[in-house]
């Protein structure tokens, strides 16, 4: 279902998430940034960057002098100062910039937050897109996702975020507030516990959060290992090879109980007769899906309730900008008010 005034406009589905923040397009652009802002921390620095603020991995690579900006924690806008209210406007601004909007054209988004978001929270995120936006609606970030892979029945969406792990139950309509859950556990949570654990195996080892991160996104498995993790880091300044296997292995288990004790609360939500198909329609879904063993080890842990099985979205990155594009493109905007809350006409 679409008409001429969505066909006129610039549509974006934008997921707009604590560690990335991934946007598409009508036109068929499609781009990811890192969700943070890097400010020089003097002169020298304003010098070397030839600017005043760098954004995503450019703002990462050169940490060491500037004072770096991550407007969004557990999946929510942070209110802590007018620091982190502008680096979210430049993130979201440059998000829009990748999509190549035309001189005058009306440019109208669907943004996603945590499954539970309050309305304070999804207010605030509609009031950061005016100016930048003709017209904004929020949804659910694992909505998103369960519209674009279109599976809207008998369905539990598990997206496994940086900042939140959010949950759904899709019942064939747009879900309400029972049928959704957010645990404040994610990716961000694993880096700290997977630093500490480095720190705690290796004294005198070099690492920070960015690290952690780094390795956790290229060696992140749970469940019994097929080869040991080895990873080349900095002891007293020299160079070593260490085994991670068992931090890694560890850190990456911590959400894995979380996430059954809410599968098995969002089961309750369904029919009776409908919560075997659920049980077998459970999608994985945001960068966390990509724990290597994941989808099996949450089989294993719910075996007891029927058969189970779980897969995974085909593109982690882009699965809920695509599912907000999809939607914002298949709704006439003059809809967008029945799905969420809208800001702009």
């Amino acid at each position: 279902m679409t008409n001429q005034k969505n066909e006129r406009a610039l549509l974006l589905g934008i997921d707009f998430g604590t560690a990335r923040t991934a946007v598409m397009s009508s036109r068929r652009h499609k781009g990811l940034l890192q969700t943070v802002v890097g400010y020089p921390r003097d002169v020298i620095g304003v010098k070397l960057l030839n600017r005043t603020l760098v954004v995503g991995d450019e703002a990462i690579e050169k940490r060491s002098f500037l004072d770096l900006y991550h407007p969004v924690a557990d999946g929510l806008l942070k209110e802590a100062n007018d620091k982190d209210w502008d680096a979210a406007r430049e993130i979201l601004q440059q998000a829009i910039a990748l999509s190549e909007p035309r001189a005058g054209e009306r440019i109208c988004g669907i943004i996603g937050v945590p499954a539970r978001a309050t309305a304070t929270n999804r207010r605030q995120l509609l009031q950061l897109t005016e100016g930048l936006l003709d017209l904004c609606l929020v949804v659910s970030e694992p909505f998103m996702v369960a519209y674009g892979l279109s599976r809207l029945l008998n369905t539990m969406i598990v997206d496994v975020g940086a900042g939140t792990i959010d949950l759904c139950a899709m019942k064939g309509s747009v879900p309400a507030a029972d049928s959704q859950l957010s645990i404040l556990k994610g990716g961000n949570y694993i880096d700290r516990l997977l630093e500490t654990a480095i720190r705690d195996a290796y004294a005198g080892v070099q690492i920070d959060r960015y690290l952690a991160r780094q390795l956790k996104e290229q060696h992140a498995f749970v469940g019994a290992p097929t080869e040991a993790v080895l990873v080349h880091l900095r002891v007293h300044g020299k160079p070593m090879a260490l085994d991670v296997t068992e931090a890694m292995r560890m850190t990456c288990e911590t959400i894995v109980p979380d996430i059954v004790e809410a599968i098995k609360s969002l089961l309750l939500s369904f029919a009776p007769e409908c919560q075997a198909e659920a049980l077998a329609n459970i999608v994985l879904a945001g960068g966390g899906s990509r724990i290597r063993g994941l989808g099996a080890l949450l089989e294993q842990h719910l075996r007891e309730y029927g058969d189970v099985h779980v897969t995974m979205v085909a593109d982690p990155e882009y699965g809920g900008a695509y599912g907000a594009l999809k939607l914002a493109m298949e709704l006439p905007t003059d809809y967008w008010s029945q799905i969420g809350e809208v800001i702009g006409d």
